[in-house]
């Protein structure tokens, strides 16, 4: 009976402990996650045809509106509703598209670009700190004020002390 039952555990423990050692199961979704379905054969066809075609695509250098007609659209949308809102002016580009479109000029473009960011940086932090010590100073002329308005007024606010 005892031979039986040791056979029984170890077999058991080959069969179910082991693997799960071995080769360990991921844990469960939580509850909250969704499973999505399973793609039909077509849909997968569409998928893979529009991942080759952006793989082919990235490979050119420039992405254009005629490789991602889609994401296109979207922005001619918005410059279209704050085109009637205001008169139509064109955007000026920001810092990381000046720099972007700087560096693939080579060195030459870009180091113009740089130190204008550094410049701007630099004036930024400029008037920050000429601010702060202006700020500073004023603050500093008020306390010096109050200091002379108590000390030329003696008050009840100091006690007497003996001597």
């Amino acid at each position: 009976m005892k031979l039986k039952v040791a056979c029984r555990k170890i077999y058991n423990y080959f069969r179910y402990d082991l693997k799960e050692i071995a080769f360990p199961s991921s844990l469960p979704d939580p509850p909250h996650i969704k499973k999505r379905g399973k793609l039909t054969w077509k849909q997968r066809f569409l998928v893979l045809k529009e991942a080759s075609r952006l793989y082919a695509a990235s490979w050119v250098r420039d992405i254009g509106p005629e490789l991602r007609p889609n994401d296109y659209k979207k922005e001619e949308v918005e410059d279209k509703s704050s085109g009637e809102k205001g008169p139509t002016k064109e955007r000026e580009p920001s810092t990381i598209e000046d720099l972007a479109i700087a560096a693939r000029g080579g060195m030459e473009t870009l180091r113009p670009a740089l130190q204008r960011v550094y410049m701007t940086r630099a004036s930024a932090y400029r008037d920050a700190l000429r601010s702060f010590i202006e700020g500073y100073q004023e603050g500093i002329q008020q306390v010096m004020e109050k200091r002379e308005d108590s000390k030329s007024q003696p008050g009840e606010d100091t006690p007497k002390r003996p001597r």
